[in-house]
């Protein structure tokens, strides 16, 4: 596999047909969507396989159901997005010239996709990406083998390679995929293996949007009921068992509401799964990635933390490498489980007793990717938004952001950096390129040297 000759490939077809109209971009998009529809049982057993065990249902309801209403949305919008912008001109022009900006390809566009989401993170990318035109090559993790493999199989069957082709990582292909001089690259990933992409981009000048992990955090406000921030920040940490770059990393709950959110958590986790066997409940990625987690649940409670297990029964199964969800309290500030990003479905719980230490405690850290604030506290609301930066936020919810097609996703800082979904995503994957026509007249013109008097009444004429 010679990844320079594939982006050479794609970037002749791009100078020989730049610019695809609306039927173009319409059809291609329409192939995406046949093709998830054509293969859907092959895709949700690939990633079963990949996995070791996921929910059927989570991947259709996490993976494919965004990228069918994300099509969905595109084709509504496209060739509004398409069009032509005039703006206006300045007083210099009297109006005589034009100023556009005309939306147009940028090229070929790499994308480098994780295996928590990997048709999600391949194919909403790709529904930006051909909207505005462009080619695509995307490169698989190394956790997605049985999808990579089907998807190198069947994308054949409905595109040619010149437009899009998918990439196996058989070792290296990664760090050589990053030095490819694209002409916009997309990583989604670890804050450190995005550091090297950004530094492998740097060295061609290659544009990047980098969507990167985060700490999210969410906040339980004393006027909020319990049982309903319970309940939800639940179902998000229990989804594809918490390995989600926008999951509740940790939760701040009032100090005399503790010992309630942790009994809830119990009834409601119970309820929805039963046990560490539950068909609905999807196995940590890998072994690696499983006894990292378990061994901070040790490390967590040989340092005095009470572990709490969400499931009657058996909490681990090491063959299978399926943990059951906890939550911890009693965590002291420097807690392994506190220091980095979890990506799993454990769930510290942290006092507080004063909401503005809360606010100076997140404030004070890496910028996360998302902020979960539960009040019905409007003044409360606004003061937590302004102060507490993030990639995007959720009120009385979690990680529903992500799913609105009208609001741009992305982080901040050591979050990530740039935006798509939707509009932005057409607008991320588009060059929106100035254009200025001048006139047949232009005061310009009446500004030769020597300048004398002229400028001097033309520059208090432009309100200098």
């Amino acid at each position: 596999m010679n990844l320079a000759a594939l982006l050479e490939r794609q970037r002749l077809a791009h100078r020989a047909s730049p610019h695809p109209d609306f039927r173009q971009r319409r059809a291609d998009l329409l192939s995406l969507k046949r093709l998830l529809i054509d293969h859907e049982q092959a895709i949700c057993d690939a990633i079963a396989q990949d996995y070791g065990h996921r929910s059927f249902h989570e991947t259709r309801l996490t993976e494919l159901l965004p990228i069918h209403s994300g099509i969905a949305y595109t084709l509504r919008h496209l060739r509004q997005w398409m069009r032509v912008q005039s703006r206006g001109v300045d007083r210099i022009s009297f109006g005589l010239a034009r100023n556009l900006v005309i939306p147009q390809p940028v090229g070929v566009v790499g994308v480098l996709v994780p295996w928590n989401f990997p048709i999600n993170l391949a194919f909403v990318p790709l529904t930006s990406i051909f909207a505005a035109g462009n080619r695509a090559m995307i490169k698989m993790s190394e956790h997605s083998r049985h999808l990579a493999q089907l998807l190198m199989r069947i994308v054949p069957n409905y595109f040619p390679p010149e437009k899009l082709c998918f990439i196996e990582e058989t070792g290296g292909v990664g760090e050589a995929f990053s030095q490819l001089p694209f002409d916009h690259l997309l990583f989604t990933g670890s804050s450190q293996t995005g550091r090297l992409v950004m530094a492998a981009a740097a060295r061609n000048l290659c544009p990047v949007t980098l969507e990167l992990g985060g700490r999210s955090p969410a906040v339980v406000c004393g006027d909020f009921d319990l049982a309903t921030a319970v309940d939800r920040i639940m179902y998000v940490k229990c989804l594809n068992a918490g390995q989600i770059c926008v999951t509740v990393d940790h939760v701040y709950v009032p100090r005399d509401q503790v010992r309630a959110f942790v009994a809830r958590a119990r009834e409601v986790v119970a309820q929805r799964y039963g046990d560490l066997d539950s068909a609905d409940y999807t196995s940590i990625i890998h072994p690696q990635a499983y006894q990292r987690l378990t061994r901070l649940l040790d490390q967590a409670a040989q340092s005095g933390a009470e572990v709490v297990p969400l499931l009657p029964g058996a909490t681990r199964d090491d063959a299978r490498h399926r943990l059951a969800p906890h939550v911890v309290t009693g965590l002291t500030p420097d807690a392994p489980l506190l220091a980095g990003e979890i990506f799993g479905p454990i769930l510290p719980v942290l006092p507080y007793d004063d909401i503005q230490e809360v606010i100076a405690t997140i404030a004070s850290g890496p910028k996360p990717l998302a902020f979960y604030p539960f009040s019905h506290d409007q003044r409360l609301i606004d003061t937590l938004v302004d102060r507490v930066m993030s990639g995007g936020v959720s009120v009385n919810d979690a990680l529903f952001h992500v799913a609105q097609h009208e609001l741009p996703f992305g982080g901040v800082g050591a979050s990530g950096m740039g935006h798509y979904h939707g509009r932005e995503g057409f607008e991320t994957f588009s060059k929106m390129r100035s254009v200025f026509i001048q006139g047949r007249w232009s005061m310009l013109h009446l500004l030769y040297p020597p300048y004398g008097k002229t400028l001097e009444r033309m520059l208090r004429f432009l309100g200098r």
